[in-house]
């Protein structure tokens, strides 16, 4: 739920996007996160793909990765991202908010550079936990927040807990008693 970016835009955001990826590899975010090895990933609002393929490496061929969003230029640049690395286990999603995934069917939800852009933060948060499974991951970034901006809103929710800070990432798991 957040505002498309016009192609051109979006097009010049996706090319520093490429510079930002040199600089300071995806992989570590990911790791971060706890992606390993036949897990299910879920990269909401992953714009032109820079942590889709390495989420896909990283679960490998008996996990899976689905890439939504809401912009259908980001979605062309993630499959052409797929094509190129040959990969089967990513699918895509054309979406404002609703993933159509079966509820708690995701280990890790990433949240990344996005949350500042939510015109509705709370519908986004309740369909993240619905899709991840009990203590899966929610991990969150965004460079665009101050200091625990980010943290704060998400525990405000009541939806999610943290459970770690790391240097790059925020973890936090599903509360049940919401």
């Amino acid at each position: 739920m957040c505002a498309r970016q016009p192609d051109l835009g979006f097009k010049f955001m996706a090319l520093g996007y490429r510079f930002r990826d040199m600089r300071q590899p995806r992989r570590l975010f990911l790791a971060e996160a706890g992606v390993t090895p036949g897990l299910t990933v879920l990269d909401y609002g992953c714009g032109p793909g820079g942590y889709v393929v390495p989420s896909a490496q990283m679960v490998g061929s008996e996990g899976k990765v689905y890439a939504l969003d809401i912009n259908p230029t980001a979605l062309r640049m993630v499959t052409a991202r797929i094509e190129k690395a040959h990969m089967a286990n990513i699918t895509t999603i054309l979406s404002d908010c609703d993933t159509r995934l079966t509820e708690s069917s995701v280990d890790v939800a990433l949240l990344y550079d996005i949350y500042h852009d939510l015109s509705d933060p709370m519908a986004v948060l309740t369909e993240l936990h619905r899709v991840l499974k009990p203590g899966g991951i929610l991990s969150s970034h965004d460079h665009h927040l101050k200091g625990d901006m980010l943290t704060e809103a998400i525990e405000s929710t009541k939806l999610f807990q943290l459970t770690r800070k790391d240097p790059l990432t925020c973890s936090f798991t599903p509360r049940n008693n919401w």
